[in-house]
C-alpha cells in the first residue's frame, strides 16, 4: 500500500515533508509535534501533547493526503510511532484525515459468511485471550455498549443497569426460556437466571468464551438454570418465549440478515420477544465510516463484519416476520463506554503489550479511541431493537407505553 518516497534525494524530500506539515499549522491549536526519521522535529503548537514520529520515507503521500485506513496500517506494522494519550492521538488524527484527507466512503468489499468463515472470524477477535480483556473490560466481562443512567456511573455500575435495561424491556419472567445468541462471557445469561429466574441458553463461536462462561455458570451453581453451547446460531433449534443478541449481528452479513431474522421468528413461541442489539452504519448508502476507519477495521479488528444502516435493519427485520416495537439509539452511550475502555487500556499498557505483543496491541489501542471518536461524531450508531413474534396481531405481548422500561 505504502508508495516509496525515500528515492527522492534526502533534501527534495525534507522539503516536501517541511511544506505539507507547514500547511498542518492552519489547523489553530493543533497539539502536535512531527518527528522525522532522520531525527529532524516540527512542532506545531508550543506545548504539544501529540507527538507522531515517522520511521519511513514510505509514508509520505500517506501524510500529504491521510486516511484512518493507511495511517492505521502504517502504526499496526511499526512504521509511525506515536506518544501521548491515544484519546489525544486520535483526535489529532481525525481533524488531519478531516481536513487533508478524501472524505469519500468507499463500500467495504461484501463477504461471504459461512459457517466456517464465520468461525474463523469470532476466533480471531474473541480469543485472543480471556486475560486480555479482563484487563480492560468490567468485572463481568461485558463486551458490548452500556447503559449511562448518569455521566458519572462506573463502568460496571453501566454495564449492569444495560443488562437490566435488555431484560426489563422484554418483560423476561420467572420460569420463561431465554435464547442469547452469541452470549460473550456469560455475563447476561447469568444476570437473567439470578435476578429474573430465566431459564437460558447462551451460544457462541468462540472457544474462550464458552470455556470461561461455562465455568462461571458452574460456580454461580447454576447448572440446572443455564446452558452455555459453542454452537453456530443458525444451529439452534427448538422454542424460546425470549431471545437477546448483543453485540452479535454485525458478523452476520447484510444479505444474511434477512435469514438471521427468520431465524430468530421461527425460534420464538407466538407472542415471543426479541432484542437486537448492535452497531448501525450511519451511511444508508455504503455501510462504511468515513475516511476509510472501517476498512482498517475490516481487515485488522473485525474481519468480515458488516454494518447495516438502522433503516436496512429494519427492513429485514419484517421481512424476517418481525414487528418491531421500540428502537432506541444508544450512540452516546457507546462513545462513553469506549472512553472507559480506553483510559483502562491505557492504564495497563505495559501488561497488555506483553500479553500479546506489539502489533495486536498497536491494533486494540487505535481501535478502541477510533471507535469512541466514531460513536461521538455520529460516524456509527448503536441500536436497540425490541420485536415482537405476533400470534393474533390484535394482541401485544407488552406493555401499551414505555413506561415499564424505566421503573426501578
Amino acid at each position: 500500500m505504502f508508495q516509496l518516497a525515500s528515492a527522492l534525494p534526502s533534501s527534495v524530500l525534507e522539503r516536501k515533508v517541511e511544506s505539507f506539515i507547514e500547511s498542518w499549522r492552519g489547523l489553530e491549536g493543533l497539539p502536535l509535534a512531527v518527528e522525522l526519521w532522520n531525527g529532524k522535529r516540527f512542532e506545531l503548537n508550543s506545548d504539544p501533547a501529540v507527538t507522531l514520529r515517522v520511521n519511513s520515507a514510505k509514508l509520505l503521500s500517506q501524510l500529504q493526503h491521510p486516511n484512518l485506513d493507511s495511517l492505521g496500517e502504517a502504526y499496526a506494522e511499526g512504521l509511525i510511532d506515536v506518544q501521548g494519550h491515544i484519546r489525544e492521538v486520535f483526535n489529532v488524527v481525525a481533524r488531519l484525515v478531516e481536513h487533508f484527507g478524501e472524505a469519500a466512503r468507499p463500500k467495504i468489499a461484501e463477504h461471504k459468511h459461512t459457517k466456517k468463515v464465520d468461525a474463523e472470524s469470532i476466533e480471531y477477535h474473541y480469543d485472543v485471550s480471556n486475560d486480555f480483556y479482563r484487563t480492560w473490560l468490567d468485572e463481568q466481562m461485558v463486551y458490548s455498549c452500556a447503559y449511562f443512567r448518569s455521566p458519572h456511573d462506573s463502568l460496571e455500575q453501566a454495564q449492569v443497569q444495560k443488562l437490566d435495561h435488555i431484560l426489563t424491556k422484554i418483560q423476561v419472567k420467572p420460569g420463561e426460556r431465554l435464547l442469547d445468541i452469541g452470549c460473550g462471557w456469560g455475563a447476561l445469561v447469568l444476570r437473567a437466571a439470578q435476578k429474573y429466574g430465566a431459564n437460558c441458553v447462551g451460544v457462541t463461536l468462540s472457544h474462550r468464551q464458552f470455556e470461561l462462561a461455562t465455568q462461571r455458570v458452574k460456580d454461580a451453581g447454576l447448572e440446572g438454570q443455564v446452558e452455555i453451547r459453542l454452537q453456530d446460531y443458525r444451529d439452534v433449534k427448538g422454542s424460546f418465549d425470549k431471545i437477546t443478541s448483543v453485540g452479535m449481528f454485525e458478523h452476520v452479513g447484510l444479505k444474511n440478515l434477512r435469514g438471521y431474522f427468520a431465524h430468530i421468528h421461527d425460534l420464538l413461541r407466538d407472542g415471543g420477544v426479541v432484542l437486537n442489539h448492535g452497531i448501525t452504519s450511519s451511511d444508508p448508502d455504503s455501510g462504511e465510516t468515513p475516511f476509510g476507519g472501517g476498512r482498517f477495521i475490516d481487515r485488522y479488528v473485525f474481519p468480515n463484519g458488516e454494518l447495516p444502516h438502522i433503516s436496512y435493519a429494519l427492513k429485514e427485520l419484517a421481512a424476517g416476520g418481525l414487528e418491531a416495537t421500540d428502537i432506541e439509539n444508544l450512540r452516546l452511550h457507546y462513545a462513553q463506554t469506549l472512553d472507559h475502555w480506553t483510559d483502562r487500556f491505557e492504564a495497563n499498557g505495559a501488561k497488555l503489550l506483553e500479553m500479546v505483543g506489539d502489533k495486536r496491541f498497536r491494533i486494540w489501542r487505535a481501535y478502541l479511541a477510533g471507535c469512541a471518536y466514531g460513536f461521538r461524531h455520529n460516524w456509527m450508531a448503536l441500536h436497540q431493537i425490541v420485536a415482537v413474534k405476533l400470534g393474533k396481531p390484535e394482541e401485544n405481548p407488552l406493555p401499551m407505553t414505555r413506561d415499564y422500561m424505566y421503573q426501578r
